[in-house]
């Protein structure tokens, strides 16, 4: 099997107008660039669009990635933030686009960022940074970004992100709890563009992920455990959590 004939296949498929979703020259040729073989398991599926689970996370659909990527509309040199790494398929396919070194990532679960870091190195993007940082935190020692993307939901953008935001600059995220709306925000926080409706997972706060370390309980602390979680939201579902405390 030619991977490189499928790859170009999936992008043609992506361009079509049934699905419609890359729309731009720059971003047909990451596409076709990018081997996404190297970013999940299964070989003979990593071209078809669909969503893989990789090392405790999804890995999204070309059709949703490129539909991100558009929505970015980076620059060439452009400095980008990526928040919520995944296996670091969306950050090659914007290293294509804006150069790796110009590419910063960061995820919760260190994990992650392990598997993250391994795949792009195989891919040829080295130069793509990718740190263990509390999402809502950003990278402030990076900033300002002329693009953030935020591939994981909360109810409204972290101010921390927003303040890493350049003048003009242009954040994605999906916004909402239950229901969830692609938005474009301005460096003021303000939507500027809807999307449509997503589904992503949460905005992990710090003690969410899955890796977090969390000692032996006694079987009357599980089940007392077990209660408050059950009645409890996730962070990423407050509309009053405080990003920045």
């Amino acid at each position: 099997m030619d991977l490189a004939v499928v790859r170009d296949d999936m992008v043609d498929s992506l361009e079509h107008e049934a699905k419609n979703v890359v729309r731009s020259d720059a971003v047909a040729e990451a596409m076709r660039t990018v081997p996404r073989h190297l970013f999940v398991e299964d070989e003979r599926g990593a071209y078809a669009d669909t969503a893989h689970e990789v090392a405790g996370t999804r890995v999204l659909a070309p059709s949703t990635v490129a539909r991100l990527v558009e929505s970015l509309a980076p620059d060439p040199d452009d400095a980008v933030l990526i928040v919520g790494a995944g296996v670091g398929y969306t950050a090659a396919v914007l290293a294509e686009l804006v150069g790796e070194r110009n590419v910063h990532a960061v995820d919760i679960d260190r994990g992650i960022v392990l598997e993250a870091r391994r795949n792009l190195a195989r891919a040829g993007y080295e130069g793509v940074l990718v740190d263990c940082r509390d999402g809502a935190r950003g990278l402030p020692e990076y900033a300002p970004f002329d693009r953030v993307l935020v591939e994981a939901a909360a109810v409204r953008p972290p101010r921390s992100l927003l303040d890493q935001l350049a003048a003009d600059g242009r954040l994605i995220m999906p916004v909402g709890a239950q229901g969830q709306t692609l938005t474009v925000l301005d460096d003021e926080g303000e939507a500027v563009e809807r999307l449509g409706s997503v589904a992503f997972a949460p905005l992990l706060v710090d003690g969410e992920q899955a890796s977090a370390i969390e000692r032996n309980r006694t079987e009357r602390e599980e089940r007392e455990h077990a209660r408050r979680a059950a009645e409890r939201r996730p962070g990423w579902q407050y509309d009053w959590i405080d990003w920045d405390g």
